[in-house]
């Protein structure tokens, strides 16, 4: 692989975060077992070749699908294709999982939320509130306008 493989970055640019990357490595080891600081840099190194890998491949199937962005079915697709196929199962629910992370996250802390859970009765009435207050807004826009407007022109009022 040419080191400008990776768009307008050399090689070296690309890499994932060793501090976490050294806790992944430790974790799947027993706790008496120690990993030299090459080695880890070595496994770093392969799963960031393993990551450009299947991306390039990921990139093939969309292309072939004549698709511009990559889903989560064009990688999987590529693992299949580049012989991963044993890990498609557990990739595919570690995948569903995160979606069902992601949906609950967004609900919890999402644009609309103020940190409380709504009862569904709550959020009716806070809703109503906020209609009425729309209306009310609304309304009195409405009333200065035509007050504006000579007689004649108050057709579309109702």
């Amino acid at each position: 692989m040419d080191p400008m493989d990776i768009i307008g970055k050399s090689k070296e640019d690309a890499s994932l975060p060793k501090a976490t990357m050294t806790k992944i490595i430790k974790e799947m080891l027993p706790p008496d077992v120690r990993v030299a600081r090459d080695a880890q840099d070595l496994l770093i190194e392969c799963c960031v070749e393993f990551i450009n890998l299947v991306s390039s491949e990921s990139n093939e199937v969309c292309g072939r699908e004549e698709k511009r962005t990559i889903a989560p079915e064009h990688v999987l697709k590529a693992l299949e294709v580049l012989g991963f196929g044993e890990y498609i199962e557990e990739v595919y629910a570690a995948y569903e999982q995160h979606k069902i992370e992601t949906m609950q996250d967004s609900l919890k802390g999402g644009k609309w939320s103020n940190g409380a859970e709504m009862t569904e009765e709550e959020a009716l009435a806070e809703q109503q509130r906020m209609f009425a207050e729309a209306r009310a807004r609304m309304n009195g826009e409405a009333l200065a306008s035509t007050k504006q407007q000579p007689d004649g022109d108050q057709s579309l009022e109702s």
